[in-house]
């Protein structure tokens, strides 16, 4: 992230709202394609971490400011669209403002966290260098966990300190500084490919569906039933009968349907597959 003024900065005060839209919108287009010359390092990242979360690690997620919220948002998002336990992507954040200077804070909050060699952390911090991360993925790196520094700068101190580093330079933003824009547009686009292909990895979807959704409201029952009837081809009034007795779960659901099998049995298979529905169709491997 550069804190360089925009190329059209002078211009800007006399753009119609339109153009200055028109300007904006370029400009995050340009934030997204960036991402892609980071794109191994975001395909190493999501395998590496997956490793430590399969092996009973969690993940873990050190940012400030603008940064910290996207981390908080990715986090908060896992659970219900994957089914994965609460705990298992944890968000640690600090606030706007001295926060983020404050080099004790980060240890006191990795210390916090109770890292351990299975885990794995990502720093997140456009700069690359806000001091509360930095002291964070240090203490990680003490436990042993794997660090993942996510920054929009090349060459970043958190870069240097992580084991992968994830660099996207999106340029000066259209007001400067101002990293809710481009940099927060990088940031959420390499975080959202970092935990859905985590999870992907992890068995927590099959064939391009969120089978593990949690069914905590009307539109999510709904989303599991469409999912159970295209995946089994049984009827609505079978669908209804194994969810209810899958208590809302569509991966127990499914096996049920595909083996003929009740509930208890789906859900020893699916526990025998660690979770991952084509593991336990028979379809895939453990890895």
């Amino acid at each position: 992230m550069s804190e360089a003024a925009h190329p059209r900065a002078d211009a800007m005060d006399g753009f119609s709202t339109r153009e200055l839209l028109e300007l904006m919108h370029g400009e995050d287009r340009s934030a997204i394609e960036s991402v892609h010359a980071a794109l191994e390092q975001i395909a190493s990242a999501v395998d590496q971490v997956a490793l430590r979360l399969r092996s009973g690690g969690h993940l873990h997620y050190f940012g400030a400011g603008t940064s910290g919220r996207l981390a908080v948002l990715d986090a908060a998002e896992c659970p219900a669209t994957f089914g994965v336990a609460d705990d298992l992507v944890q968000a640690h954040a600090a606030r706007d403002g001295e926060a983020e200077d404050d080099h004790g804070l980060g240890v006191h909050d990795a210390n916090e966290a109770d890292l351990s060699s299975r885990d794995a952390v990502i720093g997140v911090s456009a700069s690359g260098r806000t001091a509360y991360v930095l002291a964070a993925v240090g203490e990680a790196r003490q436990a042993g966990a794997l660090v993942v520094g996510l920054s929009c700068a090349p060459g970043t101190p958190l870069g240097r300190a992580a084991d992968i580093a994830i660099e996207v330079d999106v340029g000066p933003e259209v007001i400067a500084g101002s990293t809710r824009l481009k940099a927060g547009t990088a940031q959420k686009v390499a975080l959202n490919m970092i935990s859905t292909g985590v999870f992907m990895r992890l068995g927590h979807t099959y064939r391009g569906r969120m089978v593990g959704v949690a069914t905590m409201n009307e539109k999510q029952r709904r989303r599991a039933e469409r999912m159970v009837r295209e995946l089994t081809g049984c009827s609505s009034e079978m669908v209804d009968t194994a969810l209810h007795e899958a208590d809302g779960s569509p991966k127990v659901a499914i096996l049920m349907l595909r083996f003929g099998i009740d509930a208890g049995e789906a859900r020893h298979r699916l526990s025998g597959a660690s979770g991952d529905l084509a593991v336990a169709l028979g379809e895939r491997n453990r890895q």
